[in-house]
């Protein structure tokens, strides 16, 4: 199985890593199962350097972007310095035609919006922790765009979320952890996220599994062929 958007690795067979710009990273792409993802966290915006990614990018022909984007949940008002880093790197994206992991805490239909113009560019889009509701779908799917479902779905109080876990078209749909150096000994698998899925879907496990697979597969073969 894959977990399609985490920091640190964990027991999956894959994993999407993003921003492993700190420390060392493993060589060559999806060397290993990990597929990296280069990018600067919205939160971070004043690290930003476009020639290294550039760099990054340039070296491994099959890495990604991410994880980028927008994010209310620290200021109620996104900050010019955080768009203007969105679109940079949107652009280095398009301009290497490489798949994007993003991020967009309470303000999903902004980034959505940003992203539309590169509908026909950049490969594929990989939507981490998405909580909005389904009205957002038919533009995340003209995108290319898949959502990656997180621990959150285990949450017995997360009614909405859940609601729309059930709505995710199958063929968008694929699980994360988010996992980081600091959640690593609390995070639940992607086994255990898959699990509860399949239960609010109605399937057998087995079967959403190999769906989640081949869905991998087709976000990791837009950018490997």
């Amino acid at each position: 199985m894959t977990d399609a958007h985490c920091h640190l690795v964990g027991d999956a067979a894959r994993h999407f890593l993003c921003e492993p710009f700190a420390g060392p990273v493993p060589s060559a792409g999806s060397c290993g199962g990990v597929c990296l993802f280069f990018g600067t966290h919205p939160w971070h915006t004043d690290t930003f350097d476009a020639s290294a990614l550039r760099a990054r990018l340039a070296v491994d022909p099959s890495a990604g972007v991410g994880e980028i984007g927008l994010d209310r949940l620290r200021e109620r008002d996104i900050p010019q310095r955080m768009r203007d880093v969105f679109a940079a790197q949107l652009a280095i994206a398009a301009e290497f035609r490489r798949p994007v992991a993003l991020h967009g805490a309470k303000c999903w239909g902004e980034v959505v919006k940003a992203c539309l113009p590169y509908a026909d560019v950049i490969p594929a889009f990989l939507f981490h922790g998405f909580s909005r509701s389904d009205g957002l779908l038919p533009d995340i799917i003209k995108l290319n765009g898949y959502i990656s479902v997180g621990p959150a779905v285990l949450n017995d109080h997360a009614v909405n979320y859940r609601g729309l876990v059930k709505k995710i078209p199958p063929d968008r749909l694929l699980v994360e952890t988010d996992r980081t150096a600091e959640t690593a000994a609390s995070v639940p698998s992607p086994a255990a996220i898959a699990a509860k899925i399949a239960e609010l879907r109605g399937v057998e496990l087995s079967a959403l599994e190999r769906e989640l697979d081949g869905n991998a597969d087709r976000f990791i073969n837009r950018y490997e062929d």
